[in-house]
């Protein structure tokens, strides 16, 4: 059964796209033109149908065409298993992105009832050596992927975060001020506690079930001080003990944001930090086509993925090695890259667009099997 994926797809005033439409069926999608012409503005255009920020993070505004900024709009159809949806997705003015979906209007979170959308793009070949806030977010948005409502526990907990550091940064001292927050925060983070662990456990599993070309990774949450407490009951009490400390540093210093993740290449017993830069790489692809199974084994569907420039950092054999995995998922896989000759492998199998840009302005044209 094919996989989840988007039959539709037009763009209007977003980023480097005047205008644009795509019509695609369910296979892989290979986007290729030159450095700049607008072609990880179309993936990104597509993560954004899936909750959160999308893949770059940015603001409704900095989506915006410019030097018009007059709005945009990206819409589509994401078909599934039984039935089409579509949805549409827009910003008036750099306000805040708007949603409707099958012409109603709906919540962020809504989105992750169509589609689950996973995608891996050249900034995040820096997770193993970048903040812990990276890889973070790259846990948050796998353990989202199993469990949508994650999203909202994490937005609950950073609300609660936030008014307590305000508190901690005024010195104030009442513990009354503090109870009703600490058990919002308590509440919310065992949940994000519980459900990035059982996302890396989803993950290990996916990748043990599995023959692949791609390293498998062994991974751990670790803190970067002391210990997660593991229940509702005791990250409370630790939010109570930790107040003075607290005052003193004038911040939270307890809680699942100040978790981390530790990866180490298995086969080779090698942190993930230490591996050559092509291992990295290597890891990545190899934990997303993981949750990609995983996903496959919950819905009966693959998820959309967005691969950005991944093929140009591959030798031959492992961008064939990607591309039989991608199919063998039966997943509708967006690539991008410089070249035609960069999908060669995959023939037949892809729909093929090409990316122009001319005035600043991004064209895309669909081209049959280059």
């Amino acid at each position: 059964m094919p996989g989840v994926h988007l039959s539709r797809l037009i763009l209007s005033h977003f980023r480097s796209h005047g205008a644009a439409r795509l019509d695609l069926d369910a296979r892989p999608v290979a986007i290729f033109g030159p450095n700049g012409a607008g072609k990880t503005n179309i993936l990104e255009a597509v993560s954004l149908f899936s909750p959160g920020r999308g893949l770059r993070r940015a603001s409704a505004e900095e989506m915006s065409r410019r030097p018009e900024v007059l709005g945009w709009k990206v819409s589509g159809v994401v078909q599934g298993p039984g039935r089409a949806h579509e949805v549409e997705i827009w910003s008036e003015g750099g306000a805040a992105r708007q949603l409707r979906l099958d012409g109603k209007a709906a919540s962020q979170t809504a989105l992750a009832r169509t589609a689950r959308v996973l995608w891996l793009v050249p900034s995040m070949d820096r997770l193993w050596t970048e903040a812990a806030e990276g890889r973070r977010r790259f846990v948050d948005r796998v353990a989202m992927s199993f469990a949508p409502e994650h999203a909202e526990a994490t937005l609950a907990y950073e609300k609660a975060m936030r008014e307590r550091n305000r508190l901690l940064k005024d010195q104030v001292r009442d513990a009354h001020w503090y109870a009703a927050l600490e058990r919002q925060m308590a509440a919310a983070g065992a949940h994000i506690h519980t459900n990035r662990l059982a996302a890396l456990t989803r993950l290990h599993a996916a990748q043990d079930a599995a023959q692949t070309a791609f390293p498998a990774a062994q991974m751990e949450l670790t803190q970067t001080e002391g210990a997660m407490p593991e229940s509702e009951g005791d990250l409370l009490e630790a939010l109570r003990e930790s107040r003075f400390r607290d005052l003193a540093a004038g911040r939270t210093l307890v809680g699942p944001h100040r978790t981390d993740l530790h990866a180490v290449f298995a086969a080779k017993g090698v942190p993930a930090r230490e591996c050559s830069t092509g291992e990295q790489k290597a890891l990545l692809i190899s934990l997303i086509l993981a949750n990609a199974r995983a996903l496959l084994g919950d819905l009966g569907a693959s998820p959309i993925l967005l691969l950005d420039e991944v093929a140009a950092h591959l030798d031959a054999g492992r961008r064939a090695a990607l591309y039989d995995e991608i199919l063998a998922l039966d997943a509708q896989a967006w690539m991008t890259g410089t070249g035609p000759e960069l999908f060669a492998e995959l023939g037949a199998w892809a729909q093929y667009f090409e990316v122009t840009e001319t005035g600043g302005i991004s064209h895309t044209e669909r081209k049959d099997n280059p």
